[in-house]
């Protein structure tokens, strides 16, 4: 969730992007209305950590949303230091390890994929032929040609702005582990391309009005190009549990436990439960995924808005299953704005949020890099430094 166009948007065509103020603004305005949410967006518990106060500092302009005078938590916002504004580069970015190099990219063309990489994807993969091969939203996809490959059991191969070969298949049909050996031999075919991600796209459902997606994603990411504190924290004897698609992200290096949960409760829930079993220092990292792929890459205003309000009700369990010196951090990968032009990531700052019962509150300000991120963990863990960032704590 963005907070306001970042100062190189331009560079990316995102010159005016605005995640959580143009969410705040339309609900105010009542266009964010639906039958299951109504009238200006609603996040005191966020607000009293000081999302508004960043969001405002971010976009150096007033936002429509009620917030109190004095913030509890320590707020800022960050610029992205990598060059992308894909999930690995903020991830990786956030946890010391910027992305400074440029990453492959599909072009925009039907096809978009390379003849000798589809030939030698149908040729190990064992399959008679592909759909897509061009640019797509993956719902949209899904709804355009599932029913073709129910007829023909060809996956539908795609891609999207950001450096990623993306595989849908029917759960049942096709197979959940046939999807994943084919996605296995994806990866290893474009890293030659400097792809960043393979994601397997599971679906179920017998025709366009009935296909949906399910919680059995996989991301085979190319693992990251130098140490992050992931790396740091499990040389050091710590455990370092990741909750949803977060392992996956970092190629699963540096994770010392997974745990696998589809949706922001499910992640939420999970969090929390592994909160009160996690020995000291350990780091506890998770990816509410719903908002990007269910509201942001669908430009659905309404859906962010309720599930914003949804994820600020679990602020307080947080905060009870905090022990006395714990913090939490949260942060964002990229943004995502719903009233956006296509359906792709928006390049913007990211909102930092901090809280604990030892954290002062405050502004940290303008954050150079997600970097800083890391370090702030860092140096709290007790480990040594990164090699990017700069602590805010």
């Amino acid at each position: 969730m963005g907070v306001g166009a970042a100062a190189d948007a331009a560079a990316y065509g995102n010159l005016g992007a605005d995640t959580f103020g143009h969410i705040a603004q339309a609900c105010a305005a009542g266009r964010a209305d639906s039958d299951r949410r109504r009238g200006p967006l609603r996040l005191p518990n966020l607000a009293a950590l000081g999302l508004v106060d960043a969001a405002e500092a971010a976009r150096n302009a007033a936002l429509p949303i009620e917030r109190p005078a004095h913030p509890t938590g320590r707020f800022g916002y960050a610029a992205e230091r990598s060059r992308g504004k894909d999930t690995p580069s903020g991830h990786w970015e956030m946890m010391g390890l910027p992305v400074e190099y440029d990453w492959g990219y599909f072009p925009d063309t039907q096809p978009c994929f390379p003849g000798e990489l589809t030939d030698a994807l149908i040729e190990r993969g064992g399959i008679s032929g592909i759909l897509g091969n061009r640019h797509a939203s993956g719902t949209q996809i899904i709804a355009e040609l599932g029913e073709e490959h129910l007829r023909t059991l060809r996956p539908i191969v795609y891609t999207s702005a950001d450096s990623v070969l993306q595989i849908a298949a029917h759960e049942e049909r096709f197979g959940l582990e046939r999807l994943y050996g084919l996605c296995a031999v994806a990866r290893e075919l474009v890293d030659a391309y400097r792809i960043g991600r393979v994601i397997a796209r599971p679906f179920v459902g017998e025709s366009r009005a009935t296909f949906r997606r399910t919680g059995n994603r996989r991301d085979l990411a190319t693992p990251p190009h130098g140490p992050t504190l992931l790396d740091v924290l499990q040389a050091a004897g710590r455990e370092v549990i990741c909750v949803g698609k977060v392992a996956d992200i970092f190629a699963h290096r540096g994770v010392t436990r997974t745990i696998k949960a589809h949706g922001n409760q499910a992640v939420m829930d999970s969090l929390l439960e592994a909160s009160r079993q996690a020995p000291d220092g350990s780091l506890l990292f998770a990816n509410c995924v719903d908002f990007d792929t269910n509201f942001g890459h669908r430009r659905d205003v309404s859906g962010y808005a309720r599930a914003l309000e949804e994820f600020d009700r679990y602020v307080p369990l947080l905060w009870a299953a905090m022990r006395a010196d714990d913090i939490t951090v949260m942060t964002a990968d990229h943004g995502c704005d719903p009233t956006f032009r296509g359906s792709d990531h928006t390049r913007e700052y990211v909102p930092v949020l901090a809280f604990g019962r030892t954290v002062s509150p405050g502004s940290i300000g303008r954050r150079t890099s997600f970097a800083d991120i890391g370090q702030s963990l860092a140096a709290r863990l007790r480990v040594p430094p990164l090699a990017y960032g700069e602590s805010f704590l």
